[in-house]
Formats: C-alpha cells, structure tokens, sequence
C-alpha cells in the first residue's frame, strides 16, 4: 500500500497515487535548493502551493511560524497530513483543492510563498491570485522549462525580479530538468 522514503531527516511515507520524487538522490538536492533559495523562515507564515505529499510544507516547518499546503490530489494530501505526524510537525495545514479556489477561501496572509506546479505551470487566474497576496520573496520549483517561462512572464510583469535560478538533473541521460527559481518582489 506503501513505502517509507527518508530525504532531508524526515521520513515520508509514498502511496501509488501520491507524487514524490523518484531519483531519491536528486530530489534532496532539489530540496535542499529549495530551502537554500527560500531563506530564512523564523517566524514567518509560508504557502506551499501544489504541495504534493507536502515535502516541501515539511522540510520549512522546523523553523517556520506556520506552513499551509494546497493540493488537489486529496490522497496526497492525506499522505502529508500522516507524515507531518509522523515527523512531529504541527505547524502544517494541508488543504484538499485546487490551488486557483482553495486561495479564496484562506484567510491567513503568507509572508512567501513556494510553488512547485505540475508540468502545465500555474493555472493564469491562479497567478493574479499568488500575486494579490503581495509577498516580498517567491520561489517556483519547474518540471517544465516552457510553463516556467510562460507564468514568469506575468510574474516579473507584476514586478518581481529573478534573483537566482538552479537546474538540478533529476533524470540523469534524459532531456528533462528541475529548475528553482528565487523571485523578489522589486521595492
């Protein structure tokens, strides 16, 4: 029914229908990336938007105020409501939805915000949804080099700036990369 995979000093249990990183070696350079471009998350609130089995949500929660993550695959969901137990963690939200009508309903305000779509990138209405919270500091995880260049576009247009971008080869001899991409907000 599943397994058990350790990245990071947590422990995530997978289920067949949950996604989760299948290179185990590249996915905690993929996060460890993560984490180095989000920075400092002492008492901060964050979003973690399309969250998955909530690795992300998981690996900021130790240091951070509050972690909410959205996700439409409720068994993922469920997943990472299990592992943030499991890993002592209760500090984290997980909410069941679609990113574009799950951020109409949250009434908390995030200080950042993570994104890690699937490979069609962010939903365009969903987009001027992450932009209204206003938050000074981004970071959009990509799967898709071409969906990441299209939702940048209304990004930088709403005055961001790129201030870093990390591929990490997570399919070695294959086409395909993940890309990290630090966003701030220009002042």
């Amino acid at each position: 029914d599943f397994f058990y995979e350790e990245l990071l000093g947590l422990r995530f249990q997978i289920t067949p229908f949950s996604f989760f990183q299948t290179n185990s070696l590249g996915a905690e350079v993929l996060y460890e990336t993560a984490r180095e471009y989000i920075g400092e998350t002492d008492g901060r609130k964050v979003f973690d938007l399309y969250s998955g089995t909530g690795t992300i949500a998981q690996i900021l929660a130790p240091a951070a105020e509050h972690v909410t993550g959205v996700e439409i695959i409720e068994e993922a969901v469920e997943a990472a409501k299990v592992n943030a137990a499991q890993n002592g963690l209760t500090n984290c939200d997980f909410i069941a939805g679609d990113v574009l009508k799950v951020l109409d309903t949250l009434e908390e305000r995030p200080d950042l915000i993570v994104l890690d779509p699937p490979r069609d990138g962010i939903h365009p209405k969903a987009i001027g949804k992450i932009l209204n919270f206003g938050v000074s500091h981004m970071v959009y995880v990509s799967c898709k080099p071409t969906s990441l260049a299209r939702d940048l576009e209304p990004i930088q247009a709403a005055g961001y700036q790129v201030d870093k971008v990390c591929c990490v080869d997570m399919f070695p001899h294959t086409a395909n990369c993940e890309t990290v991409v630090s966003l701030t907000r220009k002042k």
